[in-house]
């Protein structure tokens, strides 16, 4: 038989080619394995497709964990895949398997590879990692690959530290990048076919320059009736882009000509194909909501029940969640149908109404955001800042208070947030500050009596949505063909002068967008000359 880099037979794995893009990590325990057998659930998934598996059993005694581990080696040696053992360098030294994986409880790096080097194996080595810190130390003690997280709550591991979601994923991989920029590095912790394509997709630093390598899976695969099937479906995944980036182009810089020129046919196509703009929000604003979604040229729909979602994601159209009446279970019902529009590359809109008001709406943006993907989050600048983070924020409502950024730190934080989420970010306020991480745009237009009168917010959002939903590979544009229109149509609303007050001024406002609309329809682009934009680079 043929002789291994580890001196054992068989045809072992390169430690330096191994591929970490689907890494299995198995659980015995019966909520996750249930009644199946271990060693057949591995074969299955190996048989399916999983690049890597790693060996986690903390109940067994030493003597069933080799003969398991020898069992699953067997397998895996048949597959050429790599063999881990979690913690145990005992058990990986006596079975022959590829390597060890340590956590930060268990033996450094470099005394487990003096133990491996004095045995005359070349092992691989993971680290499980979820600082800066640590990073850089398993870097730099030699491991072979890092194991990122916790990136989600997960009940397969109960001695998390803390949760680090996609944006301590990302984070973690720039220090990644500049200590060993070619270090190989999974994501752990609540990893499932619901959001890995996500995942993988706002891991990547900004710049393009690191993604992360793999993903680690455990009750997706260890928990399904079928682990091959899983398996293969999770492959597929993990290989392919995910269905709501519609454009792998780069983009062009947008400037007042290029806005003026497209702005006008975005409306129009939006008025000949009437898309559904699904709105789950407050019951407050729902009228308001869906008169500005069909004065538009949309089709609106407004309904919370998340068992409609997969239907209503299937024609087309887009989905607005909105925050302003929040309960553990309306947020229940936000995250699935989120994931249903994610599945099939339906445009979401996120309004976090209030977020910063109350500890439950800051967890409640941290829960939405970590369930699903959003193209746009739009929200003032309390909101906005909650959305990236800040624990200091507190808000008396859903007012959006008194400004304490100047238009330069708005620029910079809602760039720097779209930059890290992969989105679309706008700030609301006296000037609104949009940006997709490269291009920003500042809009100086709209008008003071939007903010007296209720559900302004909201139903800027539902315009947002009803223009993404025909303009999806470019979000940005979208995003500021829809705020044009809204706020040009409030400012035309305001100047009539029938119009007294905020009474008088909604019904007005809602002519003025229709007037709008079907000006663009007749290619009447006079409405424009009210732009008031600066861009930023």
């Amino acid at each position: 038989m043929a002789q291994s880099i580890n001196g054992a037979s068989g045809p072992h794995p390169d430690r330096n080619v191994v591929d970490y893009s689907l890494y299995l990590v198995t659980d015995n325990t019966p909520a996750i394995l249930g009644h199946k057998n271990l060693v057949e659930t591995v074969k299955q998934a190996v048989e399916g497709g999983v690049t890597i598996v790693q060996l986690r059993d903390k109940t067994s005694e030493t003597k069933d964990l080799i003969k398991i581990a020898n069992q699953l080696h067997e397998i895996c040696l048949a597959h050429h895949v790599p063999l881990i053992i979690n913690d145990r360098l005992d058990v990986a030294l006596a079975s022959e398997a590829e390597g060890v994986h340590l956590g930060q409880d268990d033996m450094d790096v470099s005394s487990a590879r003096a133990l491996f080097d004095a045995a005359g194996r070349k092992a691989i080595i993971g680290a499980t990692v979820n600082t800066d810190a640590e990073a850089e130390k398993a870097c730099k003690d030699g491991a072979d690959y890092l194991g990122i997280g916790t990136v989600f709550a997960t009940p397969t591991k109960e001695n998390t530290k803390f949760i680090i979601g996609t944006a301590g994923l990302q984070h973690i991989l720039q220090t990644v990048h500049q200590i060993s920029p070619h270090m190989p590095t999974v994501c752990i912790g609540g990893i499932n076919k619901a959001n890995l394509q996500r995942v993988i997709y706002q891991s990547a630093t900004p710049d393009g320059s690191k993604s992360i390598d793999g993903v680690a899976i455990v009750s997706a695969i260890m928990a399904a009736q079928d682990p091959k099937e899983a398996t293969t479906n999770l492959l597929r995944l993990v290989k392919s882009p995910p269905p709501f980036v519609h454009s792998q182009l780069e983009l062009s810089n947008l400037n007042r000509g290029s806005i003026l020129a497209v702005v006008p046919t975005i409306i129009k196509r939006m008025a000949a194909t009437k898309p559904l703009c699904h709105n789950m929000t407050n019951l407050v604003v729902q009228n308001i909501a869906a008169n500005v979604a069909i004065c538009i040229g949309a089709s609106p729909i407004m309904s919370n029940n998340p068992a409609e979602s997969a239907d209503l994601a299937s024609l087309g159209g887009s989905l607005v969640i909105n925050m302003g009446t929040t309960t553990p279970e309306v947020r229940a019902a936000h995250i699935a149908s989120v994931q249903a529009y994610n599945a099939v590359g339906g445009p979401v809109l996120l309004d976090p109404v209030g977020a910063g008001a109350t500890a439950s709406r800051r967890e409640g943006v941290k829960a939405l955001m970590a369930g699903g993907y959003f193209d746009v989050i739009k929200g003032n600048e309390g909101e906005i800042r909650t959305v990236a983070g800040d624990g200091e924020v507190k808000q008396r409502g859903v007012d959006s208070g008194a400004s304490t950024l100047d238009l330069q730190g708005r620029v910079t934080l809602v760039s720097r947030i779209a930059r890290r989420e992969r989105n679309v970010i706008l700030m609301t306020g006296e000037t609104d500050v949009v940006s997709d991480g490269r291009r920003t745009v500042a809009i100086k237009n709209g008008h003071a009596w939007l903010g007296e009168i209720t559900g302004s917010g909201c139903t800027l959002g539902t315009a947002i949505a009803a223009v993404l939903a025909i303009e999806r590979e470019d979000k940005l544009l979208a995003a500021v063909a829809a705020i044009l229109m809204f706020e040009i149509a409030a400012e035309r609303a305001a100047a009539r002068s029938e119009v007294r007050g905020p009474g008088t001024f909604v019904p007005v406002f809602l002519d003025e967008l229709y007037a709008i609309r079907e000006e663009c329809v007749r290619q009447d682009h006079k409405w424009l000359e009210a732009v008031k934009m600066e861009f930023f680079d």
